[in-house]
């Protein structure tokens, strides 16, 4: 029975990845892909502080010791800058947070592109009339937005418990095998030249 459950998730992951290939040969998997992955990471690095309002002019400026620095945490999954670059009117923090945060987006990237294919061409995928996949992209916009609870909290205006903080800091991992799975869970339904459904 445990040869089987394996059988049957490798099969979900081949056709995940399958499916993932096709998305992203497709001009329009790939621009949903594309805006989706850098609005989200875009929001991520405001979310987190990282990307502000600028005053104008180009600048880098480098910490004393950016490989020292670098991987020094400032709290669970947060890192601290190495750079702080002003391009004109936006001033961005450069840190491991943006690594993060662009993996995590391309995650959300992923989903959604891989739930548009699905919702877009369903008699190609196999899935006929269901909306499986579009209701499977749902946990991958709520799943992402987990990286930016402590932000969302304070722009709501809710005083929090470090307790709460705490706990928020570590939904992202949560987060990313909820996008996994979701991904998975839309990825599996679609087999790549053909029409049926697992």
């Amino acid at each position: 029975m445990a040869n089987t459950r394996r059988e049957r998730f490798g099969e979900a992951v081949s056709r995940t990845r399958a499916a993932v290939a096709m998305t992203l040969r497709r001009r329009d998997g790939q621009a949903v892909f594309a805006i989706v992955t850098t609005a989200y990471l875009l929001v991520y690095l405001w979310g987190i502080g990282h990307l502000d309002a600028g005053l104008g002019g180009l600048s880098v400026t480098v910490v004393d010791d950016p490989l020292a620095t670098l991987l020094r945490s400032e709290g669970a999954f947060s890192f601290r800058p190495i750079a702080r670059v002003a391009l004109g009117p936006v001033t961005y923090l450069a840190s491991l947070n943006t690594l993060i945060g662009g993996a995590v987006a391309a995650l959300v990237g992923l989903n959604l592109a891989v739930s548009y294919l699905a919702w877009r061409q369903p008699a190609a995928c196999g899935i006929g009339q269901s909306s499986s996949g579009l209701i499977a992209g749902i946990p991958a916009l709520l799943s992402g937005t987990a990286c930016c609870g402590p932000v969302v909290l304070i722009a709501v205006g809710i005083q929090a418990s470090s307790a709460l903080l705490t706990a928020l800091q570590f939904l992202l991992p949560v987060a990313v095998l909820m996008l996994l799975g979701s991904l998975v869970l839309v990825g599996r339904q679609i087999t790549v030249g053909s029409s049926s459904v697992s």
